[in-house]
C-alpha cells in the first residue's frame, strides 16, 4: 500500500474534505428523495388494492447482467448480480443484492459489492415500478492487484419489473448510483444499468 499511501498524501486535507462534504450531501439528497417516495399522499390514494390482497407477503429472486461506470480510472465494467426481494402488497419491502463486476476488465481491477435495504414499488396492470435505498459494503481491487480494499458503499436506485405471469417478471431495467464515501483516494461513485428476470417463489 506504500505507493497508494503516497498518492493519498498528495492529494490534499483540502481536497479531501471537499470529496467528504459531497458525498454527504448526497447521501441527503438521496435519502429525502426516497423518504418523499414512500410517503406522498397521492400515491397512497391513487393505489389502493382491494382488501383481500392487502397485506399479504411475496418473496422473489433472480439475476441481471450489468453494465457499469466506475469512477476510479473512468473504467467501464461488466458483470452479473443477484437478488432477493421480501415484498408486501402494501409497497414496501426488502430487497438483499450482491453484484460482481468482473467483465472488461483492465490492470485487473474488479469490484464486488453487497447490499441491502428497502425497496417500494407501486402496482400499474404489468408494470412495476420501483425504488430503493441499499447500504453494505464493496470490496474493490486495485490495479496490477498491488491492493484489496473493503468499504462501505450507499446505494440509490430504481427501475421497472414487468409482470409476464404470475410468477415470472422481467426486470426492464435497473439503475443503481453506489457512493463509496471512505474509498481510500477519497469519496469514489460509481453508475449501474442492469437487465433480467424475476422470479416469484412463494
Amino acid at each position: 500500500m506504500n505507493i497508494f499511501q503516497q498518492e493519498w498524501m498528495q492529494a490534499g486535507d483540502a481536497l479531501l474534505i471537499l470529496r467528504w462534504r459531497r458525498s454527504r450531501l448526497l447521501g441527503a439528497v438521496a435519502a429525502a428523495v426516497f423518504a418523499t417516495c414512500l410517503w406522498a399522499p397521492g400515491t397512497a390514494r391513487a393505489q389502493v388494492l382491494p382488501s383481500a390482497t392487502a397485506g399479504g407477503f411475496r418473496l422473489s429472486a433472480g439475476g441481471t447482467a450489468s453494465g457499469s461506470y466506475i469512477q476510479y480510472g473512468q473504467r467501464n465494467l461488466g458483470g452479473v448480480s443477484a437478488f432477493v426481494d421480501a415484498e408486501t402488497h402494501r409497497r414496501l419491502g426488502i430487497e438483499g443484492e450482491g453484484r460482481w463486476l468482473e467483465f472488461n476488465q483492465v490492470e485487473n481491477v474488479h469490484v464486488e459489492t453487497y447490499s441491502v435495504g428497502l425497496r417500494y414499488h407501486m402496482n400499474f396492470s404489468r408494470f412495476q415500478p420501483y425504488a430503493k435505498g441499499l447500504i453494505g459494503f464493496g470490496d474493490f481491487n486495485f490495479p496490477f492487484s498491488y491492493a484489496h480494499g473493503r468499504y462501505l458503499v450507499v446505494t440509490g436506485g430504481g427501475g421497472m419489473d414487468y409482470r409476464l405471469s404470475n410468477r415470472i417478471r422481467l426486470r426492464i431495467p435497473d439503475v443503481e448510483y453506489q457512493d463509496w464515501p471512505q474509498f481510500t483516494f477519497g469519496a469514489m461513485s460509481s453508475v449501474s444499468v442492469s437487465a433480467g428476470v424475476k422470479v416469484g417463489i412463494f
